[in-house]
């Protein structure tokens, strides 16, 4: 008969849970626990998890809670008439994609910050503000009253703008930087 599978416990405990002898070399030499379970088929439970990861998780968490209200106290002050172009959206993502690069141009060429800076601000509050899935709506709209041509275009501007608001400010960002340099 075939080689006889392991057995695993249905239950997560926090450990592996496998009645196999020793891992082979490859396996061993593997450090991810996903890897691992992976090549041996085994489940990992997830808690070992529980000590490195959640503190990143909470501040993305709070820094999206952030960035999302600042999102929609901008749909607030700015609000897009049924049928009108979205431009608060549009804004709102193009200035999302500006922070970001500068942030990104300083953190990364002058700064070392502490390890959730960048799940905060960069993935929580910046994630939160821009939206895709408002953008995603926003086009469906425009083709179901009639405006495909101008839900295409929206759907170019934006990536085209995002694009140029992200590289101009990180090349802006780089030059000050520079100039401000000793």
């Amino acid at each position: 008969m075939g080689a006889q599978q392991p057995h695993m416990s249905p239950v997560p405990t926090g450990s592996w849970e496998c009645a196999a002898d020793e891992p082979d070399d490859a396996e061993a030499a593997m450090s991810v626990p996903g890897q691992r379970a992976e090549r041996s088929g085994r489940r990992w439970s997830g808690r070992r998890w529980s000590g490195g990861q959640w503190p990143v998780v909470a501040v993305v968490a709070l820094g999206g809670v952030l960035g999302a209200c600042a999102r929609y106290g901008a749909s607030l002050i700015w609000t897009t008439p049924p049928g009108g172009f979205p431009w608060t959206t549009l804004l709102v993502n193009v200035i999302g994609c500006a922070v970001i690069g500068v942030f990104m141009a300083i953190i990364s060429d002058i700064r070392s910050v502490h390890r959730l800076v960048r799940p905060f601000f960069g993935t929580g509050v910046l994630g939160g503000f821009t939206t895709f899935s408002t953008y995603a709506v926003d086009i469906e709209r425009l083709v179901d009253a009639g405006r495909a041509r101008t839900g295409i275009a929206y759907l170019g501007l934006t990536l085209l703008a995002a694009l140029a608001a992200v590289w101009s400010a990180v090349w802006l960002t780089r030059r000050v930087l520079a100039w401000r340099r000793p």
